[in-house]
Parts: C-alpha cells; sequence; structure tokens
C-alpha cells in the first residue's frame, strides 16, 4: 500500500513539473529546453503509471520500461546540455549589459566634466575681462575731482565688482579645478580642503603618498568630485567637528578612506534618498572600483574607496601640465 501511495505521490510531482515547465515554455518563447524537460517529466509519469500498474496486479510487458529509460534518460540529458548554454548565453548578456552601463555611465561623466570645463573657460575668459574693465574704468574715475557722495558711491561699486569678480573665479574653479588639471590629484585635494577648512570651524586631517604622479584623467576628475562630495556632506550635514581622509597609492591601487566624527546615519536610507551617495556609487563603479560605507547614529561615518589605476604615458602627462 506504501508503495502505490509513493508512486501515487511521484505521479503528481511530475505532473507539476510538466505543467510549469509548459508555462516556461511560453513565457521563454518555446525554447527547446522545456520542451525536452516536458517530454522527459512526462515519460516519467507514464513510466510511474506503469509500475503502479504491476503493484496493482496488472499484466504490463516490461519492454516499456527499456524503452521508457532510455528515450528519458536521452531527454533529460540532452535538456540539461541545452540548460548549460541557456544558462552561459544569459550571463553573457548581463555582462555585456553591464559593460554597455559602465560604458554609458562613463560617457555621461565625461560629457558633464567636458560641459563644465566650456562653462568654466566661457565664464573666466568672458565676463571676467568685462569685469575687470569696469572696475578699471570705475579706478580712472575715482581719480577725478568728485565730490564725497560721489567718491563713497565710486567705492562701493568698485567693491562691489571685486566681489563679483572673487566670485566669478571662484565658481570657474569649482566647475573645473585649474589646481587638479595643472597639478594632480594631491594638489587639487589640498586645495579645496584648505577653502573649506577657511569656511569652516570643523578640522580637516589630510594624509597621502602622493606627489606629483599623475593618472588618467577620469580618474583623477571622478576622485575628486567624490572627495569634494563627501567632504560637503559632512560639513553640511554631520555637525562633525573633524574630518580624516587618507589617498594612497598601494602599487596599482588608489586607496581612499574617509571618516567624520558627526552624527551619523543610516547608509542604505541615504543612498536611497539622497547626500549624493548614490552618485558616488555610481562613479566610482564607473572606474570599476569599490565603494563601501559604514555609519550608525552617534558614530560618524567611514567609507573606502578602491580604484585600480595605471599611471599614465609622459605624453599624457604633459598634457595635464600645459
Amino acid at each position: 500500500m506504501l508503495i502505490k501511495l509513493l508512486l501515487v505521490i511521484a505521479i503528481l510531482a511530475q505532473v507539476v513539473a510538466t505543467v510549469y515547465a509548459l508555462r516556461l515554455v511560453r513565457t521563454t518563447k518555446y525554447n527547446s529546453v522545456w520542451i525536452l524537460f516536458i517530454i522527459g517529466f512526462s515519460l516519467l509519469s507514464v513510466e510511474r503509471v506503469v509500475q503502479l500498474s504491476l503493484a496493482c496486479g496488472h499484466d504490463v510487458s516490461k519492454w516499456w520500461f527499456g524503452y521508457l529509460g532510455i528515450v528519458i534518460s536521452v531527454c533529460l540529458s540532452i535538456g540539461v546540455m541545452y540548460a548549460h548554454k541557456l544558462f552561459m548565453y544569459i550571463a553573457r548578456l548581463n555582462r555585456q549589459r553591464q559593460l554597455l552601463n559602465k560604458r554609458i555611465l562613463t560617457a555621461v561623466l565625461r560629457t558633464e566634466e567636458k560641459a563644465r570645463s566650456r562653462f568654466s573657460k566661457e565664464l573666466h575668459d568672458g565676463l571676467g575681462p568685462l569685469l575687470s574693465s569696469a572696475k578699471m574704468s570705475l579706478t580712472a574715475l575715482a581719480r577725478e575731482d568728485c565730490d564725497p557722495e560721489q567718491r563713497e558711491i565710486i567705492a562701493n561699486t568698485t567693491y562691489v565688482i571685486e566681489e563679483a569678480i572673487r566670485s566669478l573665479r571662484e565658481i570657474s574653479n569649482n566647475l573645473s579645478p585649474h589646481v587638479l588639471n595643472d597639478f594632480g590629484l594631491a594638489r587639487g585635494v589640498q586645495n579645496f580642503i584648505d577653502k573649506s577648512v577657511a569656511m569652516h570651524e570643523a578640522k580637516i586631517r589630510f594624509t597621502t603618498n602622493l606627489r606629483t604622479e599623475r593618472f588618467d584623467t577620469d580618474v583623477e576628475v571622478i576622485l575628486y568630485r567624490v572627495i569634494c562630495e563627501l567632504i560637503n556632506n559632512s560639513l553640511k550635514h554631520s555637525g562633525c567637528s573633524s574630518i580624516s581622509l587618507s589617498l594612497a597609492q598601494n602599487g596599482p591601487e588608489l586607496a581612499l578612506d574617509y571618516s567624520d566624527n558627526g552624527r551619523g546615519f543610516n547608509p542604505q536610507a541615504m543612498m536611497d534618498c539622497g547626500m549624493g551617495l548614490s552618485n558616488i556609487a555610481s562613479r566610482i563603479n564607473s572606474l570599476g572600483g569599490t565603494f563601501e560605507i559604514s555609519s550608525s547614529k552617534g558614530r560618524g561615518m567611514r567609507a573606502a574607496i578602491r580604484v585600480r589605476t595605471q599611471t599614465p604615458p609622459a605624453a599624457r602627462r604633459t598634457k595635464h601640465r600645459k
């Protein structure tokens, strides 16, 4: 009785498997893998029905088992081979999709940097000389004989133009940092830190073993933007009093370790809703690097970034310094 019950359960299980295989056939547009599995499961069900008939005392020719076994083995073996090819094809498509996404992201970032550089140049070379000319004209006008009220107006206007020139230079430098382009990543980061310290009370400790090394333009620009984003986030949102930043080259790898003593946050929630963390992750991913962040309330945050890179040839180094 137990054998009959087990055979019935086996038949039902194979029928269920056949039904699911039928659904997969329609989903995958009649892929031959699932057709072979349907045939195999159907024949297994027939084989179990024959065994159930024998268990019930019916006379069934035993040659059925031999032929059924051969056909079932062939169908399932070929089906497994095709399934392996299908999975390899899916894995190849996923790799191609990831590569395409990486190329698209890299193209977007390069386009963004080109636009920044163009805007910076237009501001510096276009609007800058106009403001300087206006300042020179006011300076010349101040030498003329004027009453005190007019001199005060000229002095105030000159001050406003000087502030506009300083703001213009700052905006131009933020769009396309000249120190980064001319002297490399370490000097560019140090220059940004010096400006940040001058405007905030938080202490920023920066250590690096980089000197005049130059890297691929994408690597330098993206790491610079990432460091700026991390520092700005800490200064604006964390309420920290100190920031520690380490940038080191270890063989072919650039290692960036960052931490602050701020109020902390939920990294996953911030990835989903803001603070630029998702943007940082996307930028690092475009370089094929890794970005790990940890934080908890009241314990600040830590970030570790690793990017594999190589020093560019002398020709590219010269290009950066022009």
